[in-house]
């Protein structure tokens, strides 16, 4: 597959998880990839690596994204890389878990921070540059948690919840240059931030009747960032998670 040859492809919190799982499918169909990553470079380069082991082109760049002078450093850096960006995978995030009337500001400040302050970030570092080139696919990792709830999980529901909001006004925005701003929304996929849950009573919850994997949910991606295929496509949240939330 090459309908992303010669694309260049920056992927945030691609050392491990569903952003790595992007990072190689991306390469996968032809795109030039940077793998950015916050606290894991032997991670992050291990990734570059196994990308160049399938013959593609891969650089590691550290950033955290909820820091704005970080975020200029890190498009700077792919610029200075690359001269181009077409595609923008929106995954870096973590997980603060806690019941809403335990939960520490701290707590609940720092998931906002990374998982929504960072999207708007690099969303609007990354329009600068497709709206010059008249074209971009933006593609932001969301979450079911920002569809249905869940509880313990204040904080990440509403930053999940807000990627969706900014996620249809970006779409609106930018739709006249040729840019296409959409979703994935995933339920329960096997990564590290789902290792230590109590699956079973989830399992029942979902109709496939099984958690995810990260390159289920990098299908989706890819899908949403090919052309022609989903050119015709914006401002759209796409699931992918076995059916456990059905409108």
């Amino acid at each position: 597959m090459s309908e992303l040859k010669d694309k260049v492809a920056l992927i945030t919190g691609a050392s491990r998880g569903i952003g790595r799982a992007c990072a190689l499918a991306l390469a996968a169909r032809g795109a030039r990839i940077a793998v950015n990553y916050s606290r894991s470079p032997e991670l992050a380069e291990q990734v570059v690596r196994d990308i160049e082991a399938q013959g593609g082109k891969a650089v590691a760049l550290g950033a955290d994204v909820s820091k704005p002078e970080q975020v200029d450093q890190l498009f700077d850096a792919l610029m200075g890389q690359y001269g181009r960006l077409d595609v923008l995978v929106n995954n870096a995030g973590i997980t603060r878990d806690g019941l809403l009337v335990r939960m520490k500001l701290e707590d609940w400040q720092q998931v906002i921070d990374l998982n929504l302050t960072g999207v708007f970030l690099c969303l609007k570092a990354a329009s600068k540059i497709m709206l010059k080139q008249r074209s971009g696919r933006i593609v932001n990792i969301s979450s079911t948690s920002g569809l249905a709830g869940n509880p313990g999980q204040a904080n990440y529901s509403a930053a999940k919840a807000g990627i969706l909001g900014l996620t249809r006004t970006a779409a609106r925005e930018l739709a006249s240059r040729g840019i296409t701003v959409n979703a994935v929304a995933p339920g329960f996929i096997a990564t590290d931030m789902t290792g230590g849950l109590n699956l079973e009573p989830i399992l029942a919850q979902i109709p496939l009747r099984r958690v995810g994997k990260p390159e289920e949910v990098a299908g989706a991606v890819c899908f949403l960032c090919a052309d022609p295929a989903a050119a015709y496509i914006t401002g759209q949240i796409l699931q992918v998670d076995g059916g456990l939330v059905i409108a």
